[in-house]
């Protein structure tokens, strides 16, 4: 017998839908307004959004956090696959304790992160800087591509390398020509995961930034102290966009060739 849902827990969804999103709503409906005054709509305009990109300080926020993202992008990315892969072929009880060290990043408050990140950049005279951010923030990302890449390897099984090996393929054939094609959507699910992870992050970013290494959602905060302008308005509809498409693209790829079987990402 089929059961139906009370309708009170779809409304209670509907209302927790508005309350998370609503705000977020507001933030992009004003980037595009021409008053600076955020309580009064005076029309619609573009100029906010044009003016960003001749904004030196913007520009320079944007630098930086792009190529934090990006190196931090590689090589967790890199870190986070060969560890998923090494995982494969341990023991169960190391495997559970590994699991456990690797997912802590997951687990963890941001600002214990970050504080603790900070202690550690201190105590062994690292200055703050592009290095300890990129540091940092591989630090998490690390874990979230070994999450989605373990989690593709699970579903693939062993039993095509298995059969390849059956047929005389080397250990190295056998990755190259079977387990990478299959884990290489996770891969690139993990990656865009952790580009938009180092992108929008702020917390961990503030603990461990220096005066020349300031990301844009650190330059953000510091100009909402003074009032939010539509220009801020406008940085943060950027930053949204670029976010929400990452995330499609990475469960796209995370989804790709799994059929009716499907995976969330784990955010």
């Amino acid at each position: 017998m089929k059961s139906k849902n009370h309708p009170l827990l779809g409304l209670h969804s509907l209302l927790m839908m508005i309350f998370i999103y609503l705000p977020i709503v507001f933030i992009v409906i004003y980037s595009f307004n021409d008053s600076r005054i955020n309580a009064k709509w005076s029309g619609f305009t573009w100029k906010w959004y044009s003016s960003l990109f001749t904004d030196r300080h913007v520009m320079e926020a944007l630098m930086n956090s792009l190529t934090i993202a990006v190196v931090s992008t590689v090589v967790s990315t890199i870190l986070g696959t060969v560890a998923a892969l090494s995982m494969r072929t341990t023991g169960s009880k190391m495997r559970a304790g590994m699991n456990g060290l690797l997912y802590l990043p997951i687990i963890i408050p941001d600002i214990i992160m970050g504080l603790s990140l900070l202690v550690l950049f201190t105590q062994i005279h690292i200055p703050l800087g592009k290095i300890t951010v990129m540091i940092a923030h591989i630090t998490f990302s690390l874990s979230y591509v070994y999450v989605i890449v373990t989690a593709r390897l699970t579903g693939m099984g062993k039993q095509l390398e298995e059969a390849a090996q059956d047929l005389g393929a080397s250990s190295w054939q056998t990755f190259r020509y079977v387990t990478l094609p299959q884990i290489t959507p996770g891969i690139i699910a993990g990656a865009l995961i952790a580009f938009t992870l180092s992108l929008d992050d702020f917390m961990v970013s503030f603990f461990v930034t220096g005066p020349s290494s300031t990301t844009l959602p650190i330059y953000i905060y510091g100009q909402v102290k003074r009032g939010i302008s539509p220009e801020i308005n406008a940085l943060c509809t950027i930053l949204i966009a670029v976010s929400v498409i990452l995330i499609l693209l990475a469960q796209m790829f995370l989804n790709k060739g799994q059929g009716q079987k499907k995976t969330t990402l784990p955010l």
